[in-house]
């Protein structure tokens, strides 16, 4: 009761100082946790998915109120595809159609599936892309949906497209290897075209990237926070945006 009279005005505060100078651009966040909520409420895998599906929609909400533009959603690894069960991964997946169809169907944000999409069942891929067709013109926070991701899976496939292009365009590998650099590989990434994240929050209390925007991050802070991803807050969120805006970043240095 003390907690739902107090945190509204708590978070009232912490979005009335936040400096609207040192909001993150990008965030992409990594929602982990769901199999370990469902067990500590005595619910099936099912249900902790189902709970982490239902809590993006608040999320994106709360991105709106500070002003984030693009936000990026780990719903899926390349290794979980091949790692976790089929009966599972079977599951997962119808509930990630319907988060993304629901996401699609707001008319509120622009989606975009990033990962390897031909890993996927043809009806998964489908589903995603009809969302991001649907939501073309949106204009939106741009919402990219990790399906089937996996960083390194993202650098090779980068790097094929790299060759792909200059091949039908005549470059020989000599030439191509004279002029290649980083920003030509960027130019072949899922997120291609868009800022880098400036902030990845990782929920349930792991602190590791797992292969999670290898490329993108470079440069980004991170926020590792100890719920649950079902059970994250809108004062968790605002904890990890004020935390952002506190930092001096460095940027490598």
């Amino acid at each position: 009761m003390v907690r739902r009279v107090l945190y509204p005005a708590y978070e009232s505060r912490v979005v009335k100082f936040l400096p609207s100078d040192r909001i993150p651009r990008h965030v992409g966040v990594m929602l982990d946790g769901n199999r370990r909520w469902a067990r500590a409420v005595g619910a099936d895998t099912a249900e902790g998915y189902q709970a982490g599906a239902d809590n993006i929609r608040p999320l994106l909400g709360w991105c709106e109120e500070v002003g984030v533009e693009v936000v990026t959603l780990w719903l899926l690894s390349s290794d979980n595809l091949t790692n976790r069960p089929p009966e599972q991964i079977d599951g997962l997946l119808g509930i990630i159609e319907g988060a993304v169809d629901s996401l699609a169907e707001a008319g509120r944000w622009r989606i975009h599936p990033v990962g390897a999409l031909d890993l996927l069942p043809p009806e998964t891929a489908a589903r995603l892309k009809a969302a991001e067709e649907s939501t073309r013109d949106i204009a939106g926070i741009l919402v990219n949906v990790a399906v089937g991701y996996g960083g390194r899976r993202e650098i090779a496939d980068a790097v094929r497209s790299l060759l792909h292009e200059h091949a039908g365009r005549g470059t020989s590998l000599e030439e191509l290897a004279e002029v290649i650099d980083v920003e030509h590989i960027s130019a072949h990434l899922y997120t291609r075209g868009q800022p880098d994240p400036d902030l990845v929050i990782r929920t349930s209390g792991e602190q590791r990237l797992g292969g999670f925007l290898l490329w993108q991050s470079a440069q980004s802070e991170f926020y590792f926070c100890e719920a649950l991803w079902p059970d994250f807050r809108r004062v968790d969120f605002l904890r990890a945006i004020r935390a952002y805006a506190e930092r001096e970043r460095r940027f490598g240095s």
